[in-house]
């Protein structure tokens, strides 16, 4: 067998050994969640469980202090956002006919006067409608939990997934420098500069965007919280938090943290005031992130642009489910590493170069 038919028939195998992958992949998806969610979190913490262990404490107890760190948060965020939904949508399905009336005697003339629009909404009905339905909606709460106790092997798999992601990510944090050097030890030795490189350069792609974007979210839900306090918003820390949760969704943060906020001041009712500090926070807000926070912290040589960023997370939920939401930027980090390397090799080529012997 020829060199040049050997190389042919490996890069046929590695590429069928990467489909198999996939497909691997695409058919364990329902089950791959808590794995999956445990080694995105693992990779994002192995810094501060190496920085802890480098103080010269035990990895054991490292990995241990970072989960729980970990836990807390999310337990936290979880306490102060859900009650504020559930408070916002009550106030909301309360407010909504007097805010329709406020909006046919406001807005509704200045969009027929200067657009030639004619929209006018039917607050009498809705209000009706409301007060007939209101105590169902009071009941909504019960029936749901009712409903889950019926669905008890649902509830005890979800329970399980949450119970297993702390041990897997525990697992894994320990684990790490092994995992590192056995993969490196599997990798053929002639391929190891080459490998080591690219994998280097996906591993800074990840890390600074995703710990970068990170240091960004929680500078903004700190700004975010803190503007809308001094605003006057009476639900400044959830809407706060989940402004700068979102953000690590380009332009769905901006935006969907500004329409939580004006639907929050509009239900609280104190007039304009409320309104005129939103709009100053959010904008100050945009600012402060495009000009200052995204460029220092995560860089603009990473390469991975928001839009890029929005398809993958879409076009991997839609193959995928959540575990493609999950896997869709470090997929996409990796492809990108790939897309240099053969951007490389085409400019360095024969047919690119006009070298004698290259095709015509």
């Amino acid at each position: 067998m020829t060199p040049r038919r050997a190389d042919r028939l490996q890069t046929a195998a590695w590429a069928a050994a990467g489909l198999a992958l996939v497909g691997l992949f695409w058919l364990l998806s329902p089950i791959l969640t808590p794995f999956v969610v445990a080694g995105v979190f693992a990779y994002i913490c192995d810094p501060l469980v190496g920085w802890l262990v480098r103080r010269r404490l035990p990895r054991p107890l490292a990995v241990l202090l970072v989960i729980l760190i970990a836990c807390l948060v999310l337990v936290a965020l979880t306490l102060v956002l859900v009650p504020m939904v559930y408070r916002e949508a009550m106030t909301l399905a309360q407010r909504l006919p007097d805010l329709i009336e406020l909006f046919n005697h406001h807005v509704s003339p200045k969009l027929r006067q200067h657009l030639g629009v004619q929209l006018q909404l039917d607050a009498s009905q809705l209000r009706k409608l409301m007060t007939e339905n209101w105590a169902t909606a009071q009941d909504l709460i019960p029936i749901l939990l009712a409903h889950l106790k019926t669905g008890g092997l649902a509830l005890v798999g979800m329970l399980a997934n949450l119970f297993l992601i702390p041990v897997v990510m525990f697992y894994l944090l320990q684990d790490w420098p092994r995992l590192i050097a056995g993969l490196e030890r599997a990798v053929p030795r002639p391929w190891l500069p080459r490998t080591l490189r690219i994998i280097g350069e996906i591993d800074s792609v990840l890390s600074e965007f995703l710990r970068g974007q990170l240091s960004v979210m929680l500078l903004l839900a700190v700004f975010y919280s803190v503007g809308l306090w001094i605003a006057g918003l009476n639900f400044a820390l959830p809407v706060g938090v989940l402004t700068g949760l979102l953000v690590f969704i380009p332009y769905v943060g901006f935006g969907g943290g500004l329409v939580l906020a004006i639907l929050a001041a509009l239900l609280q009712g104190d007039g304009w005031s409320p309104l005129i500090g939103v709009a100053v926070v959010y904008t100050i807000g945009q600012v402060v992130e495009s000009f200052a926070l995204t460029p220092y912290l995560v860089g603009e040589r990473i390469g991975l642009h928001p839009v890029v960023v929005i398809f993958a997370l879409m076009a991997f939920g839609q193959l995928f489910g959540f575990v493609g939401v999950l896997v869709a930027l470090p997929v996409s980090a990796a492809l990108l590493v790939g897309l240099r390397e053969v951007r490389s090799a085409w400019f360095s080529s024969a047919l690119y170069r006009g070298h004698p012997g290259a095709r015509e």
